[in-house]
């Protein structure tokens, strides 16, 4: 059987900014159901990399094909807020386009803060704020979503937590996600495919075999190997926004979900 053309695809890109070559022969796609992360030192090219890919700025050389049709739901590293704007979060979610309440609750319940609807974005905290961004970008109903930095901002059990309604969307909607990172030890073990950056790609693959990879070492280091099973064990509880405990009762979508290789 062959395999279905990717949502996005990225050949031999090349980006100059400022007179300055950033990302030189990058290749890289995202098809249906897939996680792939890019991760890389800082300056690396990553969010110049999504932000060519989306179309956002012009490559120097190379092409970018998105499948005909496609939509995408963004989530940028920032995004910046007046902070002496009264802004709810219900009043959020419809800034660009109006957002009937209804589908407001179901986006936000879907990523685990629906209770902030009527809450001023500023009273928010950091991993509520990226929930809540991430629901935004869910929307539309986007094939592939795209993901800069989706843990900036949050503590490291929030983004335990996070990175598990990443894979639990991917499998109940069956998107193709693109995800920008940094925070190595978590995710590895959260992603189907890695693209280690650093202005070309150094080195690809699973996650395994691109954290044994020599160029990823001379980059990061050893990592833990334990970081691989944080993600990966069989459990009986989710944390939510908060980092809190919360019980789950249906197991089916969560056990392996870090692998799904089609």
């Amino acid at each position: 059987m062959t395999d279905p053309a990717p949502l996005l695809a990225v050949e031999r890109l090349g980006v100059r900014l400022g007179g300055r070559e950033v990302l030189s022969n990058v290749s890289l796609a995202v098809r249906t159901a897939e996680i792939v992360t890019l991760v890389g030192p800082n300056g690396a090219g990553k969010s110049t990399l999504v932000r060519a890919a989306l179309g956002l700025i012009a490559p120097a050389s190379g092409d970018v094909t998105r499948r005909p049709g496609l939509r995408i739901g963004y989530m940028p590293q920032h995004m910046a807020i007046e902070p002496t704007m009264p802004l709810t979060v219900r009043r959020f979610l419809s800034l660009t386009r109006a957002v009937p309440a209804a589908r407001a609750t179901a986006v936000l319940a879907e990523c685990g803060v629906a209770d902030t609807i009527e809450r001023p974005v500023e009273a928010l905290s950091g991993g509520q704020w990226r929930r809540v961004q991430l629901a935004r970008a869910l929307l539309g109903d986007p094939a592939l979503l795209v993901l800069d930095e989706p843990m900036q901002g949050i503590d490291v059990t929030g983004q335990r937590a996070m990175y598990g309604l990443i894979a639990e969307l991917r499998a109940r909607r069956g998107i193709g996600i693109l995800m920008v990172s940094h925070d190595l030890h978590l995710v590895m073990a959260a992603t189907d495919h890695v693209v280690c950056l650093n202005r070309h790609i150094c080195c690809e693959g699973h996650p395994e075999s691109v954290a044994q990879h020599p160029e990823f070492l001379a980059l990061f280091g050893p990592q833990d190997a334990d970081a691989f099973a944080l993600y990966r064990h069989a459990h009986d509880h989710e944390h939510d926004a908060e980092g809190h405990v919360v019980p789950v009762t249906d197991h089916a979508h969560i056990h392996g979900r870090t692998h799904h290789h089609g």
